[in-house]
This record gives C-alpha cells, structure tokens and sequence, in this order.
C-alpha cells in the first residue's frame, strides 16, 4: 500500500493510479484547478441547459438526482437560481427502518424551497435483505442501496421523457475512481462504476425474484441511446463545487447536521452520512478492506484545497478512521437479525491480511508498514 505523497490516500482504491512522482489523481488535478477556463465551461454547461429545455416535453428542463443532503441542496438551487431551468427532483429514499429522522427532515426541507420530487422507495423486505446479503458476500451492506440510488433517476428520466440528468461530483476527479471513464462532466458511464458493478445480481437471494429488482437494474445502452440520455457532473463546471463549500451554502438553507464526534462515526466533518446510520458501519468495513475510510476521504479533499496540513491530517485519520459507534452496530445487527458476535466474525473475515495483523491479547491492529 502506498499514500499519495501530496494528501493521504492510500493506492489501495478500487480503480485509482498513481503516476511515477507517487501522486493521486485527485491531487493532480487539483493543482490545475485555478488554472481551468471557467468561462468556457461555463458556456459548455449553458449548452447543456439549452438542451435540457429544447427537449423539454414533460414540463422539466432537467431531472437532479438528490438525497436531501449538502449537494443535494447546491445542485437543485444552482439549477433553478443560477441556469434558470425548471428542475424535476427525484430521490430514492430509504426505507423506513433505514434513514435517519436527520434525513427525512433534510428531503422535506429541500422540497419546500419550491420543488416538484418524485420519490421512489423500493420494496423494504428485498431492501433489508439485499443489505444483508451485501454485508455476508461483500463486505458492503449498502453495495444494493447505492445501485437504488444511482438507478432511479435513469429510470424515471426515461419514464417522463426527461433526457438530462445533473449529478454532482464527478468521483474519477473527486477521490480517484478512474474507473468511470471520464474527467470530465459527462457521467453517461456511470453505469460502469465500481459502485454499480454486478448488478442486482451479485446481491440476490433465492427469495428474492426479477419483480422486485426493477429499481436496482440500470438501463441498457440501447434503452439510453433511445432515451437520447445526457448525465453530466455539475462539479466540473463550478469552480467552487466541493464538499466544504455546498455544505456552507446547505446549511444557511436549513440542511440539518450531525451532533455525534469522529470516534462515533469516523466522520470528521458532520455533514456527510446524515440519511442513514449505516453508512458509518460501511466506511468502518472499507477501513477494514482497504487501510482507509471516510476520514481519509474527508481529509485529503482538505488538504488539497489548503484548509489542514498533511501532517495534522494524518494524525486525525490514525486517531479516528474506520471508528463507529456499538450504538450504530447494535441497531444494524437488529435491522438484519443477527447477533453481535455474528456481525464481528462476517466483519472480521473482511480485513485485509496483508494490513491487518493480531497482537498478543488479540486485537487487531494496521501492521507498521501500512500506517500513514
């Protein structure tokens, strides 16, 4: 495992490289940040818009993928205040025993500044036991949830003859996830992101049948050539498109944070996993499977825009990365009826042995070499 010698991600990411000087992406692309035409994307995102209402046909300009949460809020507005589009919301929810009241209150909060939403919420029983079959045979819970959430707005776009879609970060930029296939604003290659792939398939159980799968299944390449389907990243053609700065913009618009501390979630900023608890177990299991969790994530994007030293970092990501509270453990075992021993011993069988070793008492702890 090797850390980007300019912040501090680990190589030991799903599709990243790093170049010969040990350098990540996201970092390389950072340094040319200020040096981007932003006129000219921005006249490229106008073109963009002016397809969206050259094809308006339903009543919508455009769909925006939302959540409720921090980006959720910047792109919806961005869309409506600064292109003067009229934007279809559409959200795929959390079942109920799933999302936090945090959340449900941040969706509404974001519909009521004046915006149509169509919200989507798949059959609960094959949810819960997709999670559960992500959590035994991935060591990802929410692997079917993420394939919900990046699916629905294709679906209904297709469904309401609605062909542009705006999503927000483009990852390949973002965190390094290269395997999206592009640096630039166009996601139309979503699909084959390292969230994505398998499909439903790679997650479902025997009493689970096709009928319940229609919101986990991404439309075909024909189905989207016919649609005339244009995603794109709004990310790349705003200069100041970054966590820090649309949950700042969120929060004076009412966007409700988390209250809990980094040892709790391993979070440490409070405005990231806030519609559902079990996000934090998630990023504690990727901590476990790859050296890194949300904090390194948090931390690097940090860094690269001047806001914490390397050094500081890294001594927050040692004290807090992969943490998460037994409260949020407790209530995952009882979501998917299991017990806590049965949790620890599935969870443990997902660290990574080349990083992870055993101490004399039995506890578990990053080998030296692989520490930041």
């Amino acid at each position: 495992m090797r850390v980007c010698k300019k912040c501090i991600q680990p190589d030991t990411r799903p599709g990243i490289r790093f170049d010969e000087k040990g350098v990540c992406p996201p970092c390389r692309f950072s340094e040319v940040h200020e040096k981007i035409n932003w006129k000219k994307r921005r006249t490229e995102l106008e073109k963009l818009a002016d397809f969206g209402r050259s094809q308006n046909v339903s009543g919508y300009d455009c769909i925006v993928s939302v959540s409720g949460g921090k980006d959720s809020m910047r792109q919806a507005l961005y869309i409506r205040d600064e292109l003067r589009m009229k934007p279809l919301l559409v959200s795929c929810a959390y079942p109920p025993e799933h999302v936090t009241e945090r959340g449900v209150y941040n969706l509404a909060n974001l519909i009521e500044i004046g915006f149509d939403c169509i919200t989507a919420t798949p059959n609960p029983q094959a949810w819960k036991q997709m999670v559960k079959a992500g959590f035994y045979q991935h060591g990802n819970l929410l692997k079917s949830c993420e394939m919900a959430l990046y699916i629905t707005a294709p679906k209904v776009a297709i469904a309401y003859h609605i062909p542009l879609i705006c999503l927000g970060e483009n990852p390949a930029i973002t965190i390094g996830a290269l395997e999206v296939g592009s640096v630039t604003g166009d996601a139309n290659r979503m699909k084959r992101s390292n969230t994505l792939a398998g499909g439903p398939e790679s997650v479902k159980t025997k009493d689970i049948t096709e009928r319940d799968l229609y919101w986990y299944h991404y439309p075909s390449d024909d189905e989207m050539s016919w649609a005339g389907m244009k995603i794109f990243y709004l990310g790349y053609y705003v200069k100041d498109f970054n966590k820090f700065k649309n949950a700042s913009f969120s929060i004076k618009h009412g966007l409700e944070v988390r209250k809990d501390t980094p040892a709790n979630t391993g979070n440490y900023y409070n405005f990231e996993s806030l519609d559902n608890d079990f996000s934090l177990i998630n990023q504690m299991l990727k901590y476990f499977k790859y050296g890194f969790g949300r904090i390194t994530d948090q931390l690097s994007e940090a860094i690269r825009l001047g806001m914490m030293t390397r050094d500081r970092a890294i001594v927050i990501a040692k004290r807090y990365d992969g943490a998460c509270s037994d409260v949020y453990i407790k209530r995952f075992c009882k979501y998917i009826g299991i017990t806590q021993k049965e949790f620890w011993r599935v969870a443990d069988l997902y660290r990574n042995r080349e990083i992870w070793e055993k101490d004399k008492k039995g506890a578990w702890h990053i080998k030296p070499a692989y520490q930041l």
